[in-house]
């Protein structure tokens, strides 16, 4: 048996998913939760590398199995240039934009950074990245916004949307390239794409203030308003940001980014809770329902995915809502650890290329 070792890192808003595996096959796993007041010590996002690389190095050394055996490590990707669907080799280049955040701060900014540091400590490991959330594959139409100014740009959970639909389509005997699909990919950040014959051709940016709100992101806000709160002097620049990503949405409204808190809330009749539970469903649901608009009402499936499909309740809504477009098919969690392990995988054997990033 082959003792080639391959470290799958996936650092996401409020967690850091990491597992080991040997060639194909889990050797074990790890989802570490991280709280706002644990994340609110660090100003900026790349602040968390040693605190979070620190965890995971730990919880590897106590796992008994030897890192020396690494050869690849291959980490999510985050906030670079918009690039095509692949694996990118971690660069000079890809560093420097990730630390900069070139196109923005997010935690799967730190998965190429971890990743790359990681494999520098052990002889012939290569670090990589997979289908960072930048993968750019949207209709020239979908990037009109209404002001010249300002273009819509593909920011989304590309990696686990591409994942659960190519899943999917095997379960169905069929090509992810043949079918038209809505996935839904709700977590600390939820976006909602458009997926057409094996491309996204329309999401919401799930980053920077678009589509439905989130358990710590605001989503589309009415622009007038925003406009007023930003010019009132009460609020500096950072603390605008925040509202948009990472204290925005749910923790607003209720204090915590914690979806199955909140629907316990719910469930023993608080009514805010009951409400702000509600209301991020029905944006979801909304969202869908566009998305089914984009291809044109020929919608194969609806898959929801996420940490929040695990809650039965929301699911329910949901299908509640958007059951008549299309079959509703349920991927809870995400499928990213074994999408990046798979594709370093496939990288290091030569039966994928390995792009470029510079």
């Amino acid at each position: 048996m082959s003792n080639r070792l391959i470290l799958a890192i996936n650092p996401g808003s409020t967690s850091t998913k990491f597992a080991l595996f040997r060639e194909d096959e889990l050797l074990f796993e790890r989802t570490l939760r991280h709280t706002t007041a644990e994340l609110s010590a660090f100003g900026k996002v790349t602040d968390q590398f040693h605190y979070r690389k620190g965890l995971i190095m730990k919880e590897l050394e106590a796992s008994g199995f030897s890192t020396g055996e690494i050869v690849a490590v291959v980490g999510r990707g985050g906030l670079v240039r918009p690039i095509e669907s692949g694996i990118y080799r971690v660069s000079r280049k890809m560093k420097e934009d990730l630390v900069t955040g070139v196109m923005g701060e997010h935690a799967s900014n730190l998965g190429g950074l971890i990743a790359d540091d990681i494999a520098g400590t052990i002889p012939g490991a290569e670090a990589f990245i997979v289908d960072p959330v930048v993968v750019d594959e949207l209709d020239p139409v979908a990037r009109i916004s209404g002001c010249p100014e300002i273009e819509r740009v593909s920011i989304f959970h590309a990696l686990n949307q591409k994942a659960v639909a190519r899943i999917y389509a095997s379960s169905v005997n069929r090509k992810y390239e043949d079918m038209n699909l809505i996935v839904a990919h709700m977590g600390g950040g939820i976006s909602v794409g458009g997926h057409r014959n094996g491309r996204v051709i329309d999401v919401n940016n799930a980053l920077n203030g678009d589509g439905p709100f989130s358990p710590e992101r605001s989503g589309g806000l009415p622009s007038g308003q925003l406009i007023e709160i930003c010019f009132s002097g009460k609020h500096t620049y950072a603390e605008l940001r925040s509202m948009i990503t990472g204290k925005g949405g749910m923790v607003a409204y209720l204090g915590t980014n914690n979806f199955m808190e909140v629907c316990s809330m719910a469930d023993r009749g608080d009514n805010k809770a009951i409400l702000i539970r509600d209301a991020l469903a029905y944006q979801v649901g909304k969202e869908i329902g566009a998305m089914a608009a984009v291809l044109h009402g020929k919608v194969d499936a609806i898959i929801l995915t996420g940490g929040l499909a695990y809650q039965a309740s929301h699911v329910e809504k949901l299908k509640a809502m958007v059951g008549f477009i299309a079959r509703v098919v349920v991927y809870p969690g995400e499928d990213e650890i074994r999408a990046l392990a798979f594709n370093g995988l496939l990288a290091i054997d030569g039966r994928i290329e390995i792009r470029n990033y510079s």
